[in-house]
């Protein structure tokens, strides 16, 4: 197969807004970067998708966040020309890989009809349908730009969204053979300080790490944290988003600033932890998602036992490699090669995650409610 132009999009845990990206693949390498962009969720938008966290499908508050969405992928993709193929994640509303379920909001046959372009989507019900962690999916994306970059020693990517998780590759071994990935949730990322912000300060995140400098962590708490189960569990493994709310009960009852320092001590000693639990100390850690432009969060990560860059130091871009990486298993989708792994999701096998919807009669498949208002609005505006 010749690489394809693909178009990823990803909203992740933070909640911040919809990332996307063009990428020329194959699904087995990366042949070239594209154009990228982003679009922001606005305050109502944002409060739309929060109130529906932890809802299953047909809980009240899901449709109007779906509707979001929807909408704001339609809106951001329909900027770039039409792809030959596009990945849609959705947004994660919830997560339960125990009970074999996982909830990601977003119709990718919506979008299908709008672009006018197959849609890749449901990227982690396969996995964790077959007893998978159904997370994180990004490792496949992070051996082929290990390899793109000329990676010849171990080394990992961790990825501060709104949870943290970590990738351990080597690119001495093919993607599909045991030991070459190795890949789990580490901890709590920026949700908890976004939502500390959001809830003190009024704003988003905490910009430029102001309120965490401003703070004393409370080790104490740091070390109570570190006793929670999870961290006693062998990877892979994956969290929800809001797994921590009675763990950060104490760190969250502080003054803010001292609950902002806490959390920043927190994100540092889990991803120690989580170094502690791969084959081998990695020689470099690339660090991606909005938590590396936290100088407080990048300041604690230097006090680690590898050398610690953002992933921009090998030539890549850390707002965009989460969009990157759901067009490059798009790709894989196409051409049915797996997704997941057992060494990062869990799984027994190697599983191929994702179905694919494409533009022709669409609107005739969509739930009666999607028919009508903005979604059937958007379907007709290709």
């Amino acid at each position: 197969m010749q690489p394809i132009r693909v178009l990823g999009a990803m909203s992740g845990t933070s909640l911040d807004g919809v990332d996307a990206a063009e990428l020329w693949t194959d699904g087995e390498s990366i042949d070239r970067f594209g154009a990228s962009d982003y679009r922001a969720y606005d305050a109502d938008e944002r409060a739309t998708i929060r109130a529906a966290l932890g809802a299953w499908p047909g809980d009240a508050p899901v449709a109007a966040a779906a509707e979001v969405v929807e909408t704001a992928h339609a809106r951001l993709l329909s900027r770039f020309e039409t792809p030959e193929l596009v990945g849609f994640h959705g947004q994660t509303l919830a997560h339960d890989p125990a009970n074999r379920r996982t909830h990601q909001a977003g119709d990718g046959g919506v979008l299908a009809e709008v672009l006018g372009a197959p849609v890749v989507w449901d990227f982690r019900g396969a996995d964790v349908q077959l007893g998978g962690e159904g997370a994180p999916l990004a490792p496949a994306f992070h051996h082929a730009c290990a390899r793109h970059v000329g990676a010849d020693v171990p080394l990992a990517f961790l990825n501060l969204g709104g949870v943290g998780n970590l990738t351990w590759v080597d690119t001495a071994k093919p993607m599909e053979e045991d030991g070459a990935l190795l890949a789990f949730d580490t901890g709590p990322a920026n949700a908890p300080i976004d939502d500390l912000c959001l809830d003190w300060l009024g704003q988003p995140f905490d910009r430029d790490g102001a309120l965490a400098r401003e703070g004393e962590a409370r080790a104490d708490l740091v070390a109570a944290f570190l006793r929670h189960p999870y961290f006693f569990r062998v990877p892979p493994k994956s969290l929800d988003r809001d797994a921590w709310r009675a763990a950060g009960a104490e760190i969250d009852a502080l003054l803010p600033s001292h609950a902002a320092a806490t959390w920043v001590a927190v994100i540092a000693a889990t991803v120690r932890h989580a170094l502690d639990q791969c084959p081998a100390m990695p020689a470099r850690l690339l660090v991606t998602g909005g938590g590396r432009r936290n100088p407080a969060i990048m300041a604690a990560l230097a006090e680690l036992p590898c050398d610690v860059a953002p992933v921009e130091a090998v030539g890549l871009d850390g707002d965009m490699l989460e969009a990157q990486a759901f067009a490059f298993l798009a790709a894989r989708v196409l051409r049915g090669l797996p997704t997941s792994f057992p060494g990062t999701t869990g799984v027994k096998a190697a599983v191929g995650g994702g179905q694919v919807s494409r533009p022709e009669g669409v609107a005739d498949r969509l739930p009666t409610s999607a028919r009508h208002g903005p979604n059937a609005r958007l379907a007709r505006a290709r």
